[in-house]
């Protein structure tokens, strides 16, 4: 059973879906130094608004602006929901920390300074967490059922900043197999914690001024606060009642190397046999594609090694470009934003330019400037920790 896309939600530090995609075709860089931790010094973020967002807050309003764009109802017990997010509600448990005096840095106000453990004790007597079902991992999934009063399949991947790919092709499972007719597919993220921010410092992996994905001067990612959540129908039931569609979802292939808990594969093996995989299952050549959402982070053995697999997959130089400079890394739910992003240029046959590349490191087609271009498929790529690979396949609807 075919699957189309009949709505996009996207909030992302350049705005909603619109305002996103104007300030991209512009070149505009939603990245400012902020210094949302007085215990941490600045550091360019993604922040959407002045301090950093609730999971819950941020998954509402994608949610809302979905089933908005789609023209469907508020409440929809038969729509499939799979949402997803790598941090999930960290930030709500490293509030909780601080307030329950865990740990040997709660003395702190962020609990991330240089004697902090982070060794948690057990709960102390007489506290209680009032409604923690909805501070675990699968959050955004609970909070999106629950905004939609659904009764059908609920799940919730989770696959580091390959996440959003994964919750996608999941959603496309479950209307390809008959499970379900309608999907919300996507995933939110609300990185900026002094946890995450001191883990990717201490990796050495953040930027100082800016993202540059794969510039020569590079300096490593920006965390950036976001999401994208998609309405997936089967064709059949977007046709009867005249829904606009963004595009179709052909394929996808997914692959898991564990080769590093961050660093990437040396050779992309298994990276390439996920972009293989998903080229098979949608029945499409290298050189059928006509443009790819890079991963492209700007850390130095993320784009140097995708660089190389796309060198060597695709000769026919398709054009190239990763968003990550104008959102900054959504982390799990970057997946999400690049199929959107694809799916836009689907829709208005323009390709969006890798905002932030000045002097490219590596020989690649790409797009430095919002261009017109003749758009009938799209590959939009996520690697993750741990050796997670993704890629999905779009193209425009059929006429």
């Amino acid at each position: 059973m075919s699957a189309v896309v009949t709505g996009i939600g996207l909030v992302s530090v350049l705005g909603e879906l619109e305002e996103t995609w104007n300030h991209l075709l512009e070149g505009r860089c939603g990245v400012k130094v902020h210094q949302p931790f007085p215990e941490l010094e600045p550091l360019p973020l993604g922040l959407i608004g002045r301090t950093p967002i609730a999971l819950g807050e941020l998954t509402h309003r994608v949610v809302t602006a979905t089933l908005k764009d789609a023209g469907l109802p508020s409440q929809m017990p038969d729509c499939g929901v799979v949402i997803g997010s790598s941090r999930g509600n960290q930030g709500q448990w490293e509030t909780l920390a601080r307030e329950m005096g865990w740990g040997s840095g709660a003395q702190s106000s962020g609990g991330v300074g240089e004697n902090t453990s982070y060794m948690f004790c057990a709960q102390p007597p007489g506290v209680l967490l009032s409604d923690w079902l909805g501070t675990l991992p699968h959050a955004a999934a609970i909070t999106t059922a629950r905004q939609i009063r659904t009764t059908a399949p609920v799940l919730a991947p989770m696959a580091a900043c390959a996440t959003g790919l994964w919750a996608i092709a999941q959603g496309y499972e479950l209307i390809r197999t008959g499970q379900c007719q309608r999907v919300l597919a996507g995933a939110v993220e609300a990185p900026i914690t002094p946890l995450t921010l001191t883990g990717f410092q201490r990796m050495g992996a953040l930027a100082q001024t800016g993202a540059y994905p794969f510039d020569q001067n590079r300096e490593g990612l920006v965390l950036g606060e976001g999401g994208a959540v998609l309405v997936l129908e089967a064709e059949e039931l977007a046709e009867r009642r005249g829904a606009k569609v963004y595009g179709r979802i052909l394929g996808f292939g997914l692959t898991a190397d564990g080769y590093h808990v961050s660093a990437p594969e040396p050779g992309s093996g298994a990276a390439i046999a996920a972009i293989k995989q998903c080229l098979g299952r949608s029945q499409l050549s290298p050189d059928q594609i006509d443009y790819i959402h890079a991963h492209g982070t700007a850390t130095r053995l993320n784009d140097q090694n995708e660089a190389n697999l796309l060198q060597d997959l695709f000769p026919a130089r398709v054009p190239v470009s990763s968003t990550k400079g104008a959102t900054g890394h959504t982390i799990g739910a970057s997946g999400a934003l690049g199929v959107a992003f694809c799916l836009m240029a689907l829709k208005h046959q323009i390709l969006p330019p890798c905002v932030g590349l000045r002097q490219p490191e590596f020989d690649l087609n790409y797009v430095t400037c919002a261009r017109p271009a003749s758009v009938k498929t799209s590959l939009c790529l996520s690697f993750g920790f741990g050796g997670q690979n993704g890629a999905i396949a779009l193209a425009r609807r059929r006429r």
